[in-house]
């Protein structure tokens, strides 16, 4: 019988996940070997980094948009019963009180 374990093997060649994630900041230097990763999602502070990583609770691709961007960039469609119109309004022109905020997981 033939037993699979994915993900149990690191893959050396794969680029780690600091590099695409929107909590660490990254200073490289002229040379290879001059690289300082500092993560910013740990409790303590910004928290330096000294190997690559494949793997982190608390990895945010910054390659996707946040639920906070996605609100700031949506329209919301609104009718105006008075005028008898039905158009589309960017939500970042909308009152605090006319948005309706979706939770996050």
């Amino acid at each position: 019988m033939k037993v699979r374990i994915r993900g149990g093997t690191v893959n050396h060649g794969e680029t780690p996940l600091c590099v695409t994630c929107r909590h660490s900041v990254i200073a490289r230097g002229h040379r290879l070997g001059e690289e300082i990763i500092s993560c910013r999602m740990h409790v303590f502070g910004d928290r330096s980094i000294r190997f690559p990583v494949t793997s982190c609770t608390g990895y945010s691709d910054l390659r996707h948009p946040t639920l906070w961007h996605m609100e700031e960039i949506g329209w919301v469609l609104r009718s105006d019963p008075k005028r008898k119109t039905i158009g589309f309004v960017e939500a970042r022109k909308l009152e605090n009180e006319e948005k309706h905020v979706i939770e996050e997981d």
